[in-house]
């Protein structure tokens, strides 16, 4: 699958996608209010909000905030999810063909959703968005692995070769492997880099627990229905089989902040 395909595979699952994936460290909204100048009643645009898992605590800043989300199932459930607050919209709209009534954002954000928008429209049209110097906050979550850490990671590399061989089938990077959007954001021509946040936390997972997070992620949904069924059978049965019956996964949320020119 491409990625225009690919991205629209989270809203098969709304349900299970608000129940299995992980929040944010509460660190990471701290640092967008003071690297984008955020304060209450900032304008922020939000670039893909999914189920409002980044919104909420967005709104509990007072920021007025104006989600664009591609599910309608997605859209539907962040709604309900913020029906408390008055200073939140939820529309649903394809971020690279939405025309917003109003412009000059304080601040854009996207919570691991800005790099499913079109590369030759995502930066463009974030800048014409953001008031002048307005701010972009980019925030990605992604599987890492310690220098110690949990062994599981390359053990169930045998299931994926098994199942889908292929040469991406390879335990997950070193959190320190992993490099900021700087060249990326200052390529576009549209932005000044400020800083950059790594926030790199635990999460404990049983069998059940992590087969469900599993059947959130593009890649695994895009897999063949038996694919996937055998796929997800072998690594439950390994989870199974430790003898804590858990896994330990390892997170590196990123944090990138940029200033429109």
């Amino acid at each position: 699958m491409g990625r225009e395909q690919l991205r629209t595979t989270f809203e098969e699952v709304p349900e299970l996608y608000e129940r299995a994936r992980p929040t944010y460290p509460d660190a990471v909204f701290d640092d967008i209010a003071a690297l984008a100048s955020l304060g209450e009643g900032s304008r922020v645009l939000e670039i893909g909000c999914g189920t409002g898992q980044g919104t909420l605590p967005l709104a509990r800043r007072g920021y007025s905030v104006l989600c664009v989300e591609l599910g309608a199932g997605l859209a539907a459930a962040a709604r309900r999810n913020l029906a408390g607050f008055a200073n939140v919209e939820v529309v649903h709209a394809n971020f690279e063909t939405w025309k917003p009534q109003e412009t000059g954002f304080d601040g854009i954000v996207a919570f691991t959703a800005f790099h499913w928008v079109d590369p030759d429209v995502r930066y463009e049209k974030s800048a014409r968005l953001l008031r002048a110097h307005g701010s972009l906050a980019l925030v990605g979550t992604l599987h890492v692995r310690r220098a110690k850490g949990d062994t599981f990671w390359a053990e169930v590399q045998e299931d994926y070769d098994a199942v889908v061989p292929s040469p991406d089938n390879r335990p997950p990077p070193l959190s320190e492997e992993i490099e900021s959007l700087r060249a990326e954001i200052e390529a576009s021509g549209r932005f000044d880099y400020v800083a950059h946040r790594r926030y790199v936390w635990d999460q404990p997972y049983t069998a059940d627990e992590y087969i469900s997070l599993l059947d959130t992620y593009s890649g695994h949904r895009a897999l063949e229905q038996a694919q996937r069924a055998e796929l997800y059978d072998r690594i439950h049965r390994r989870i199974e089989a430790r003898p804590d019956g858990r896994v330990v996964k390892t997170y590196l949320t990123l944090l990138n902040v940029a200033r429109k020119r």
